[in-house]
């Protein structure tokens, strides 16, 4: 006889469960979230789809503590977000979130090896170094680690901001 124990690839990585969302008030209130319920996989890729406006951004925003719900709950593995105040919620975002926001949020200032060791060094590590080198291979950007921003097409950028997720 085998037993089996719930592992992190059977348990979701973030869940929200009975999610409203609702912006401004009265006659101008906007339900961006409509009791939404959702579990997102460990080590597994979620595309969310729908039409502009549908709340696609909102229910990213709530799982990952960017933003509160109305009502309902919202989980980070086993933490309930609800019960976390500013500091925690920093602490946990910084730990055990990474972010792709769709204008990247790259510091212009700093070259791709800067921005990808940033999150680190906040973090107040300094990482795996073959770890870090390795994902730099896995985005292909070896050949503009001394480049900034400016200077990478819009999918290299995109690349940097992946791996400063990591």
């Amino acid at each position: 006889m085998t037993t089996t124990t719930a592992t992190t690839a059977t348990r979701p990585a973030a869940r929200v469960v009975d999610a409203v969302k609702v912006y401004g008030g009265g006659g101008t209130a906007v339900r961006a979230l409509d009791s939404v319920t959702v579990s997102f996989p460990a080590g597994r890729f979620t595309a969310i789809m729908g039409p502009s406006a549908s709340g696609k951004s909102t229910l990213m925003h709530c799982a990952a503590s960017l933003d509160t719900l109305t009502s309902g709950t919202a989980h980070i593995g086993d933490t309930d977000l609800g019960g976390l105040d500013d500091r925690r919620l920093t602490l946990l975002r910084r730990d055990r979130v990474g972010f792709v926001f769709q204008a990247y949020n790259l510091v212009p200032t700093l070259t791709v090896a800067e921005n990808i060791r940033l999150p680190l060094d906040l973090a107040g590590g300094r990482g795996d170094p073959e770890w870090i080198d390795a994902l730099i291979d896995v985005v292909g950007l070896r050949d503009r680690l001394h480049h900034r921003p400016a200077e990478l097409s819009g999918g290299q950028q995109q690349r940097v901001a992946v791996a400063t997720s990591a």
